[in-house]
């Protein structure tokens, strides 16, 4: 499983996006709609660095 990297396709418009095998991307999300739904979470374990969105992360 791929990291998320930040990636800004327009200016003012931030994304974390994961990348398949080919390098091309698999996945998409909203950094404000990332960071808002990870901040809702309770935290019961850690998530690896880069993989906020597959798991717990610590607040």
């Amino acid at each position: 499983m791929s990291k998320r990297e930040l990636i800004e396709p327009n200016p003012g418009d931030k994304r974390f996006a994961r990348r398949d095998d080919k390098g091309q991307f698999s996945e998409q999300v909203d950094v404000g709609k990332s960071l808002a739904a990870d901040q809702r979470q309770h935290a019961k374990h850690d998530a690896g660095k880069g993989q906020g969105d597959k798991g717990d992360r610590q607040t």
